[in-house]
């Protein structure tokens, strides 16, 4: 059985290091795609402090469709490029958005949304298998140590993918 552990690091970079150590614990010998996509929402929902949501939108081809995730119910569909998370799956490149009342064309899901963070999954071959967000209900939750702890996470996350 696998427990999540509270963090005693003070740091951001510390919290995320102990994060993606017990991200590549639980994945470990698990094959299955939906079980690890909800165990690490869960995961990191439950580690890190000030969030509402987080969760993955997969691509199905056309556009983002809702999958596993922590939080309130969400957006089922997502158009590639609009809002921060069909931004980050058109440029494929991560979106960190201090206030989302600043993005041009951003979704509110969830109008306690105020902040977020957006991680594009692509695959070794190229291909785009969707994206990680995770929003927050404070402006300004989301900086660039965020930035480099999720994509950590989501890299060792594709390990499990690929």
């Amino acid at each position: 059985m696998f427990e999540i552990k509270a963090s005693h690091t003070t740091s951001k970079r510390e919290q995320y290091a102990d994060l993606v150590q017990q991200v590549r614990g639980m994945l470990a010998g698990e094959q299955d795609f939906i079980a690890n996509a909800a165990n690490f929402s869960a995961l990191v929902f439950h580690s890190l402090p000030d969030f509402n949501w987080a969760g993955f939108y997969l691509y199905d081809g056309t556009e983002l469709v809702v999958g596993p995730f922590q939080g309130k119910p969400a957006c089922v569909r997502i158009a590639m490029g609009k809002g921060v998370c069909g931004t980050a799956a058109q440029t494929r490149q991560t979106q960190l958005v201090r206030n989302v009342n600043d993005f041009d064309g951003h979704i509110a899901c969830d109008a306690a949304s105020q902040s977020e963070i957006v991680v594009p999954l692509v695959k070794a071959d190229g291909t785009l298998l969707g994206v990680w967000d995770v929003d927050s209900p404070s402006v300004g939750r989301f900086d660039e140590e965020d930035r480099a702890g999720m994509e950590a996470l989501c890299a060792v996350f594709m390990e499990s993918v690929c």
